[in-house]
């Protein structure tokens, strides 16, 4: 989606919506900007990274009572999610 956003130009004779109806791609997606993650996230997200560093095996409860821990009140459907962005996977004991 993103390389055929590429092709589209705005100083072209044909409109972005024509560009966008050739390249069959929806002209919304091409004027949308993703917002991002907010501070608060940003910051349970380092933390969490800093924890996984010393404890490679907590998964997301244990991250979640460590959170608590620290002040933070998450549920586990907020740090399952920030742990797959963060490509962070527990290591389990054999």
């Amino acid at each position: 989606m993103t390389e055929l956003k590429g092709y589209i130009s705005t100083n072209e004779e044909l409109s972005v919506r024509q560009q966008c109806e050739l390249l069959d791609i929806a002209p919304s997606s091409y004027y949308y900007k993703p917002k991002g993650e907010s501070s608060e996230n940003q910051e349970i997200m380092r933390l969490m990274d800093e924890e996984f560093l010393e404890h490679p095996t907590h998964g997301v409860l244990q991250m979640q009572d460590f959170l608590f821990a620290m002040g933070f009140l998450v549920n586990p459907k907020r740090v399952r999610r920030l742990l797959r962005k963060m490509n962070i996977m527990a290591i389990y004991p054999i």
